[in-house]
């Protein structure tokens, strides 16, 4: 299904590889607390941030420039960017931070993972990038400031220096108000004079200071306890100063410079807990309102809401639901209906929304299905049982799109990246993330894991409720302990950037 309306089909992309940092070398073991769990751009596409299970933050600088320093380049500098403005953006290390370090809840009994959740920039102040980060509990407010650092090292006054470079030196000194007073064009004396320091000060040592670009990093800001359950989801609102921030039940609503209040907008937790039929599983702010919002739940919806209208949003919310599938109903019809992620288009009419086996658009205008579906693991539906049992079923695929809106990724397994265009049909391009993208990646059976235990609320009441078997299928044509979770892409240029494990593969087109 393709949309309804709109531009006419873009041209198809080729993807190459850009580049990738963490990767691994064959045989190397792989830390849990190396795994990427979050990453994001920021508007600008200038950095990209990425957050992993051990509760470290990552930043990376684009290389070619920043947008907000050009005009303070030399104009040899910019010249050279204007040459090669054509080229895809590249990104380098800038700084590493810890955001976050395990805690326990004394109250509960429950240990509070460091596992970085999310990560949204802020709007830039003052030259410096601000930063929301959280993990299960917290969130944090981190500045991200450049400064100068001086280097200071001892080195040989003149190590090179010689008779003729002396010559050289001086000429280039002379102006045309000061005439040599040699026919030769340099002063003997000073020559003479500059040598005979030399020659006694082979052993002397100079201080030179080299000053070098530095990022230095702060906490400004905590926000704790005000979620009983997990954070999923964090979103800035348009207006600059407040974001949301939204678990499992609730949505609370913060203002930037204040850290020890919030309002609690929506609250989905029944009376009594064993009336829980859906858990919300994704909230963004309208990329342009500031009284609108969206949310997701575990039962494929998603709802629309406005600020203005109650302080309460659970009453007023507008339902963007799936009424036209025609397949045939099951147990894990509600499982894989759960919404993982969900991403307002720029232009603020247009919903990106992934669940387990499709990508979504919808139209906001439209609220009886979606305009477009995008199938991602179609080919899975008869191993959904095996996918229960062994937990693969609740993976949660993150998903975004192209600055212009015409393109539109999220994650597979075997560690797959599926891109597809607006009006390109349902096939789309699959690339892997790898040095060499396009080649046919090699499938394999992944062994049975082990079931680990209860995420969330709603993996807790499937649970409950089903127990059956593996179907006995051993032939998936899936690596399923591979697996791209977390993707982003450049806000300006077509340059996705994807989490594989530990290592962060970019690729343009």
């Amino acid at each position: 299904m393709t949309l309804s309306s709109g531009p006419p089909a873009p041209l198809p992309l080729e993807w190459k590889f850009s580049q990738v940092f963490g990767e691994r070398a064959p045989g190397e073991d792989l830390h849990d607390g190396d795994m990427i769990s979050a990453i994001g751009f920021d508007k600008s596409g200038d950095f990209l941030a990425i957050g992993d299970r051990g509760g470290r933050c990552v930043i990376f600088e684009r290389k070619d420039g920043k947008h907000t320093l050009n005009q303070q380049r030399p104009r040899h500098e910019l010249e050279q960017l204007d040459f090669t403005s054509t080229q895809h953006p590249e990104f380098q290390f800038k700084t590493e931070f810890q955001s976050h370090e395990p805690e326990f809840d004394y109250l509960k009994s429950v240990e509070i993972e460091e596992k970085i959740n999310k990560v949204r920039w802020c709007a830039t102040s003052s030259g410096s990038q601000f930063m929301l980060s959280t993990n299960d509990k917290t969130i944090k407010l981190w500045k991200v400031k450049e400064s100068k650092v001086k280097k200071v090292k001892e080195m040989t006054p003149y190590p090179l220096a010689s008779s003729d470079n002396l010559l050289l030196a001086e000429r280039s000194f002379i102006s045309r108000e000061d005439k040599p007073p040699f026919p030769n064009g340099y002063r003997r004396e000073w020559i003479e004079k500059m040598t005979k320091n030399m020659s006694s000060s082979e052993d002397m040592h100079t201080k030179v200071a080299d000053i070098e670009d530095n990022a230095h990093t702060r906490c400004r800001k905590v926000y704790a306890h005000a979620h009983d359950f997990n954070i999923n989801s964090i979103s800035n609102n348009s207006d600059g100063e407040t974001f949301l921030s939204a678990d499992d039940l609730r949505i609370n609503l913060w203002n930037l410079e204040i850290s020890d209040q919030c309002f609690n907008i929506l609250d989905m937790k029944p009376p009594n807990m064993e009336d829980l039929t859906e858990v919300l599983t994704a909230a963004e702010f309208h990329p342009i309102h500031c009284n609108l919002l969206a949310y997701s739940s575990s039962r494929g919806f998603i709802r629309l809401v406005d600020m203005r209208q109650s302080a309460l949003c659970d009453h007023s919310a507008r339902i963007l639901q799936d009424g036209d599938s025609h397949v045939p109903k099951s147990f894990f019809t509600e499982i894989i209906a759960s919404i993982s992620d969900i991403k307002f288009f720029k232009d603020g009419r247009h919903i990106l929304s992934r669940d387990y086996m499709n990508l979504k658009i919808w139209d906001m205008h439209m609220d009886s299905s979606p305009v477009a579906i995008y199938k991602i693991h179609e080919q899975l539906r008869p191993k959904l049982s095996e996918l229960y049992n062994n937990d693969r079923i609740f993976d949660k695929f993150g998903c975004c799109f192209s600055g212009d809106g015409l393109h539109f990724a999220t994650g597979s397994y075997s560690n797959l990246v599926r891109i597809f265009s607006h009006g390109d049909g349902s096939e789309g391009a699959t690339i892997e993330a790898s040095k060499t993208p396009n080649r046919k990646p090699i499938l394999q059976t992944a062994p049975r894991a082990r079931r680990s235990s209860l995420s969330n609320l709603a993996r807790g009441f499937y649970r409950h409720g089903h127990e059956n078997s593996s179907s006995g299928g051993n032939d998936s044509s899936y690596d399923l302990s591979s697996k791209i979770l977390h993707l982003a892409w450049h806000p300006e240029t077509n340059l996705i950037a994807s989490a594989a494990g530990n290592s962060l593969f970019m690729y343009y087109a």
